[in-house]
């Protein structure tokens, strides 16, 4: 089973077998004859056995009873590699012959040796010459030499034995057999011969030729495919997986979580060598300059093959440091290259303490690193630098709010690390990435974005717990009266308590359930309003998706169709859909073609693990009707609360006049797009950092946070060093997270335009008093217009509007009713 991206880019291949087929065409005729040269010269002339063959044989066993003295033509390999077994008995080679006759009447001379070579099998999991190729040399069958062709042609003989893996005397004396025959069928002449005789045996294990690195998608595929179909037909069957992931969006998430991983790391500091390999102690000189005094350092032989031992990870090479100077240091990699770390790749390695504190900064490369040293650097825009394995975690998700989509998926720093996948097994608490959410259950209840609350501190004495309890805003600053969308946009605390207490607990519960959160997931008391449900991070930006699309709970996706070892498409995922202009909810017979397809498909894949020796083509599937997916809001409450969460990006008031203030997420203004809304959050003692965010075709969740959920992320500490090139402070999802989220929609921007949502019908554009949230005649910075469910917008003036009108004798007198509805815009 392959495993590729939308764009057809290698994920991954599981299974016993490696194939990859190719039609006789594909394959180099040089191939192809050393093929005929060793095991079938008279494959095109005789009628599926040779006689010659069978007689010489034959003698062979009535002389000494050996039966290792092989007849069988290509067509009668073809035919014991599919019905038959290796067992060296008399009735296999009749029940040989009889079915190579049979399959010469049924196919091709040309049709037989396709099958055959791309079935045969040819050692270490290869089953076919495409495979071999890949496995023993990472090449393609055009890329082959020709003594790496004769070493593929000589295995069928005997491919555990003979493979240059297991035996690489072995394989250059069958090679050389091989070439023997091909020069004396004419195949190569002398000059080839004695290049490929002299050429040495270099071959080694290559893996599949991964082009796209997604491997937590890549598992997410195994156990669906596993789960639905079963291992022996996932694993044997030869499909070809094709997902919705896209290997450029991939790469770039992969590279923003990774680089945001490094840079919280380098805020908190270095903590040290993975090993010292030789003594090195710092003394002065007789200069007055330090130096390093080493005891018995290891010859640059023993420093070569230590690092041949050692492993990196992910982009981590190992090093061990050889020389150091005042602002520079020497170092070998793994491979025997040396080279320099400079002090732009060195000053950031103050000395770790703790999560909340770090050393002071380094002044030279003697208080960093020392000879023998055993470290670990990377590439970062062609400088080296030092480096450590990331001790804190992270996820990224992305998908397309109007299908669901999953266009990125990483579940952590290193799959080979770690399997686990926090992108969908990590239920953490969401912090003030809830809010959305509570607000939009406000919405639903009467509220309005221009409601004022009063953002006050709260205390309120718990009975049960016997102390109060005093939700507090971070930072803990208090506004007074506020407007809701800047209640949101600034992520006020006490404001969404006290949204909650409005709603109600159950009804907020209840709202929060249509976007796919599951209730034993939303504790049941007003901590609910800050966050502490714990959500995975597919799980949260399915919710956010549904403020993206219109209003509608889309099931996120991964594989989007399954091909045969042929190419028949047997499977092809039909989402539901997010329309606007389609029926709100399938009906209940496209519900059950829904179901009788699923059914369909599991019988197709069954039939095709019990017949794939016969070959036997699967039935064609019948294109399935479009599903629309269930519209869980309205239209209106999804554009209201993706409008205000712009606001988070882009704040409001004058900055003119003084009133200008920004939202949590306003670093995303870098992007310059006003299709943008956004939310961070952050729990407790910053333990968890989130940063969510969406346009109408894009949304996307990152989390970060420590694998132990009691550690804190901390505090990085003013690093003198790093000037304004750092980011000092409390961990949070501002400061933490958003910056890999930045990073990726930076990255993918050009693949999904600008384009702004329409408001949708029904809503009233209201001119307002920003300060009061009721109705204004100004135009100036006092005043803004604000979105309005029909019904919902303010009845009153502002008194400034109201003692204007009194004092102006010359302002003509208008009925209340027609001044607001004049100043009301309707889509």
């Amino acid at each position: 089973m392959q495993v590729f991206t939308e764009d057809g880019e290698l994920i991954s291949q599981f299974g016993e077998k490696r194939r990859i087929p190719l039609k006789l065409t594909e394959m180099p005729p040089l191939l192809v004859q050393a093929f005929l040269a060793v095991e079938d010269t008279r494959f095109y002339e005789h009628p599926g056995i040779d006689i010659i063959g069978i007689f010489r044989a034959a003698t062979v066993v009535a002389q000494s009873g050996d039966f290792s003295q092989g007849a069988s033509t290509i067509t009668q390999q073809l035919a014991r590699n599919f019905f038959l077994s290796r067992e060296k008995k008399l009735i296999r080679k009749i029940k040989e012959i009889f079915l190579a006759f049979h399959i010469e009447q049924l196919l091709s001379k040309d049709q037989i040796l396709e099958l055959y070579l791309n079935k045969i099998e040819l050692g270490q999991r290869s089953f076919g010459v495409g495979a071999a190729a890949q496995v023993y040399f990472g090449k393609t069958v055009h890329e082959l030499s020709v003594d790496e062709i004769a070493i593929i042609a000589g295995l069928p003989k005997a491919p555990s034995a003979l493979n240059p893996i297991r035996s690489a005397s072995n394989a250059r004396a069958r090679r050389n057999i091989v070439l023997g025959r091909m020069l004396d069928t004419g195949v190569i002449d002398k000059a080839a011969y004695d290049a490929a005789i002299a050429a040495p045996i270099t071959s080694k294990l290559h893996g599949a030729q991964i082009t796209a690195s997604a491997p937590y998608i890549a598992e997410m595929v195994r156990q669906d495919m596993v789960n639905r179909f079963g291992e022996e037909t996932a694993y044997s069957a030869g499909l070809k997986v094709y997902t919705t992931v896209n290997s450029q969006q991939q790469a770039a998430a992969k590279q923003a979580l990774q680089q945001n991983l490094y840079d919280y790391d380098e805020r908190h500091g270095y903590r040290g060598p993975v090993a010292q390999l030789w003594p090195a102690t710092l003394q002065q000189s007789a200069d007055n300059e330090p130096v390093f005094v080493e005891d018995n350092p290891l010859p640059r032989e023993d420093i070569l093959a230590y690092l041949d031992k050692q492993s990196g990870i992910e982009d981590l090479i190992p090093a061990v440091v050889i020389q150091v100077a005042a602002q520079s240091a020497e170092l070998i990699i793994a491979g025997g290259q040396q080279i320099s770390l400079e002090w732009d790749g060195l000053k950031w390695a103050r000395r770790f303490i703790n999560d909340e504190r770090q050393a002071v900064a380094p002044k030279t490369a003697f208080n960093i690193v020392a000879p023998g040293m055993h470290v670990l650097v990377r590439q970062q825009q062609q400088q080296w630098r030092l480096s450590q394995v990331p001790q804190a975690s992270s996820a990224i998700v992305a998908i397309d709010p109007n299908n669901g989509a999953i266009r990125s998926l990483v579940g952590g720093y290193s799959f080979s690390q770690s399997q686990f996948n926090r992108a969908t097994q990590a239920k953490r608490q969401v912090g003030s990435n809830i809010k959305p959410f509570i607000y939009s259950a406000a919405l639903e209840h009467g509220y309005t974005l221009a409601s004022i609350m009063n953002d006050a501190p709260i205390h309120q004495w718990d009975d049960n717990a016997g102390i109060a309890w005093r939700p507090k805003n971070s930072p803990a600053v208090y506004d007074g009266p506020i407007r809701i969308r800047e209640a949101l946009a600034k992520s006020k605390n006490v404001v969404s308590v006290r949204l909650l207490r409005g709603v109600g607990i159950d009804n907020s519960i209840r709202h929060l359930q249509r976007f796919g959160f599951a209730a034993s997931d939303l504790p049941r008391n007003e901590t609910l309003s800050l966050g502490s449900a714990s959500l995975t991070p597919l799980e949260l930006v399915t919710g956010y998706a549904v403020f993206a699309n219109g209003g509608y709970l889309v099931t996120p996706y991964v594989i989007d169709k399954v091909l045969s070892d042929e190419g028949e498409v047997i499977f092809e995922h039909n989402p539901a859909i997010a329309c606007q202009q389609c029926e709100q909810t399938p009906s209940e017979a496209e519900q059950s073609n829904n179901e009788d397809s699923e059914a369909q498909l599991d019988q197709l894949f069954s039939q095709l693990a019990a017949d794939s020796s016969s070959q036997a083509e699967p039935d064609a599937i019948s294109e399935p009707q479009q599903r629309l997916a269930e519209q869980v809001i309205s239209e209106q409450n999804s554009f209201l609360i993706a409008d205000a969460l712009k606001s988070s990006v882009w704040g409001g008031g004058s900055w003119q006049h003084g009133t200008g203030w920004n939202g949590t997420a306003w670093r995303v203004q870098s992007l310059k797009r006003r299709d943008i809304s956004a939310k961070t959050g952050t729990t407790n003692d910053s333990k968890d950092t989130w940063f969510s965010g969406f346009t109408p075709d894009l949304a996307v969740t990152v989390w970060v946070g420590f694998d132990d959920a009691n550690r804190s992320l901390g505090r990085a500490q003013w690093h003198a060093n790093m000037g304004q090139q750092q980011s000092a402070g409390t961990e949070s999802g501002a400061r933490t997270a958003l910056p890999a989220w930045l990073s990726y929609l930076q990255a993918v921007s050009s693949s999904v335009p600008e384009r702004q949502a329409t408001p949708p019908v029904g809503l009233a554009s209201v001119r307002i008093d920003l300060q009061t949230g009721l109705l204004s005649r100004k135009t100036d910075h006092t005043s803004s217009f604000e979105y309005f469910k029909p019904g919902t917008e303010p009845s009153q003036y502002a008194s400034a509007d109201i003692q204007q009108i009194s004092f102006d004798s010359t302002a003509e007198k208008k009925p209340a009713d027609q001044d607001k509805e004049e100043e009301v815009e309707l889509f």
